[in-house]
Formats: structure tokens, sequence, C-alpha cells
């Protein structure tokens, strides 16, 4: 059996304002939940992370 899919880099902070792991973008839940979701519901949640991670991005300061 091949091994799950995950989006998981070892980078495991969360962002205290967000609530999303800065290593992957997922949410304590779906982390904790991940091995008994479906492979379509993983597939669906890895498809935003991009965006997610994208909103992780160091803000600038305008100061």
């Amino acid at each position: 059996m091949p091994d799950m899919e995950s989006p998981c880099v070892r980078i495991c902070i969360m962002d205290p304002t967000l609530g999303l792991c800065q290593g992957c973008g997922r949410t304590l839940a779906e982390i904790a939940t991940w091995g008994s979701l479906t492979a379509e519901a993983r597939r669906a949640i890895m498809a935003g992370l991009p965006q997610r991670l994208a909103g992780l991005a160091p803000r600038q300061s305008t100061g």
C-alpha cells in the first residue's frame, strides 16, 4: 500500500493569528484528522494550501 499523501514539510509552527501551520498551511483540526480523511478530502484541502501559505508570508512594515 502506498504512503498517504501529505503536505507536511516538518516545519510544525502554528501561526497564532491565522491558526495555520507555517510549514504546510493546515489547521490543527486538519492535521489531527488527516489520517481519517478520504483521499478526496485530503486533495481538496491540499488544493487550497498554496493560497493559505501565501497569506502566511512575512508582512512588510510600512513605517
